[in-house]
Formats: structure tokens, C-alpha cells, sequence
């Protein structure tokens, strides 16, 4: 199972006075990346919020954002009458205006409004934390639905690339034996005589060099450890990633022994499907 880095959360909760809007966006990130915009009156909980992110979403680029709408008349703005009355009387003295023109103007000056700072609610913010975790669950919820499209895509790919690697076992026998014509060939053409026992051991060593005998054993086994570890109980885009990374030597080293026309056009047709894992796997968790 895996999980993408992709995903959408959100939650709605409506309170008495507010509705409150909370949501969560992901991107892949190769660590964790937060990004928290709330409300002032929220700040006090910004460390609590980011822990729980961190825990439930482990790695991505993550925009997080709390979004308050009044539903009800509250305000935490209030209207400083004594200081007002003040600027009024004293804007008496040196304009000509009447009572409204003044009070236009006074409310523009300094403390003449006072702005109450609010305080969580226990209730309150117990809501919002039901609710963060509405929107995370939502989030990963979103992540598992895209983590089974990549699931779909990276088995179809492993599959293209183990019928290649079948091609390629079955082209080797054929490949040994152009090689060991090309070389009888080329002695041949010399007109010297050869000692054959020599010529058979300097044979046996050339084609040993060109053996791909391990790498064929290998990326098989590789191929397995990615599927096994696309089924796993838990999502790990960075052990899929150095599987990968080992199947990628593993074809890059069989293409550079192969030394045969056929088999070079199927490493390069290997070395596709690779690097279209490898893309995919920015995306996984």
C-alpha cells in the first residue's frame, strides 16, 4: 500500500458565532514542509497544530489555513466614547463643523477605537481540534486514493520491465554465441596459425567479461523487493526510491556489457519504464 504526497483536506465547523473553515493542501516535498496561516487569536495553538501535523502527515509541502466568518453580531471592536468626546470637543475649537463632520473625523484618530483581544474557548478550540483532524483524515484519505493510481502505474511498469529482462535472458545464449563468432572470425582472418587450447581460454575470459550473468539475478530480485514493498502495510517512497536506484545500475551495467545491437535497444527500452518510476516516485509518501 502506498499513500501519495498529493492531497486535499478540509472541514467546516459552524459555532455559534462562526463558522470556521479549516484546510489542508499537500505537495511532495523530500521533508516535511509546513506552512500554517491562522487567525491571531489561534497563534497561542500554533506549535500544538504543527506537532499534529507533523505526526499524521510525516513528509510534503503542507499549507495549512483556518478561516473564521462571523455569523453572528460580535464584534471585538468597540467604540472608545470618552476619548471620541475628547478629539470632538477639542476639534470645536479650531473647525467650523457640525457634530457628524466631527465624529467622522475623531474616529480616525489614534485609541479612538479599542480592540478587545479575544481568548480561546476550551469549547471552542476542542471543536477545532475535532475538526483538524477531520481535514488531516480527509488529507490522507485523498493521499490513498492517489497512492492507488501509482500502485496501478508502477506495477504495470515493473511488469513491462521483468518481460524485457525475459527477453534479454532468452536473447543471452544467442549474444555469447555472436560474440564467439566475431572473435573466431577475427583470428581467422589473420592467416596465422593458433595454439585452439590457447585461444579457447583467452575466449572463455573475454566472453567472462561480458558475462551479465549476476545482473540479470539481480534486477530480477530487485524487481520483486519493489512489488513486495509496494504491498507492504506501510507507504516509503524513500525505500522504493533506492530499490529503484539499484535497478537503474543493475540495467545501466547490462547495456554496458551487452555488447549486442537487439539487447542494447531492450536496456533502452528498460531504462524507459525506469525513469518513468522514478518520476511517479517523487510523488510517494
Amino acid at each position: 500500500m502506498i499513500y501519495s504526497m498529493t492531497g486535499y483536506g478540509k472541514s467546516v465547523l459552524q459555532l455559534p458565532t462562526k463558522k470556521i473553515t479549516i484546510e489542508l493542501k499537500s505537495l511532495n516535498s523530500k521533508n516535511l514542509d509546513l506552512n500554517a496561516r491562522m487567525p491571531s487569536i489561534y497563534r497561542e495553538k500554533e506549535l500544538t497544530i504543527r506537532k499534529t501535523l507533523a505526526n499524521k502527515l510525516i513528509r510534503g509541502k503542507i499549507d495549512f489555513s483556518i478561516y473564521i466568518e462571523t455569523t453572528a453580531d460580535d464584534t471585538s471592536t468597540q467604540i472608545n466614547t470618552p476619548v471620541v468626546k475628547q478629539y470632538m470637543a477639542q476639534l470645536k475649537n479650531v473647525a467650523d463643523a457640525d457634530d457628524l463632520d466631527l465624529l467622522k473625523m475623531a474616529v480616525r484618530f489614534p485609541d479612538a477605537l479599542n480592540t478587545i483581544r479575544e481568548e480561546i474557548n476550551n469549547e471552542e478550540w476542542k471543536a477545532i481540534e475535532a475538526g483538524i483532524f477531520n481535514a488531516v483524515e480527509d488529507l490522507i484519505e485523498h493521499r490513498l486514493n492517489e497512492g492507488k493510481v501509482l500502485e496501478i502505474d508502477f506495477n504495470n511498469r515493473v511488469v513491462s520491465i521483468e518481460a524485457l529482462l525475459d527477453k534479454v535472458i532468452a536473447m543471452d545464449p544467442e549474444r555469447i554465441e555472436g560474440v564467439r563468432e566475431r572473435l573466431q572470425k577475427g583470428v581467422e582472418e589473420l592467416r596465422e596459425k593458433y595454439d585452439e587450447n590457447r585461444f579457447e581460454q583467452e575466449l572463455v575470459y573475454y566472453i567472462e567479461k561480458f558475462d551479465i550473468t549476476e545482473e540479470k539475478v539481480r534486477l530480477k530480485n530487485h524487481l520483486n523487493y519493489f512489488t513486495e514493498s509496494i504491498n507492504s502495510k506501510d507507504s516509503n517512497g524513500k525505500k522504493l526510491g533506492f530499490i529503484s536506484q539499484e535497478m537503474g545500475r543493475e540495467i545501466n551495467t547490462i547495456g554496458s556489457k551487452s555488447n549486442y545491437a537487439p539487447m542494447q535497444q531492450l536496456v533502452v527500452q528498460m531504462k524507459d519504464e525506469l525513469e518513468k518510476i522514478k518520476e511517479q516516485l517523487l510523488n510517494v509518501l
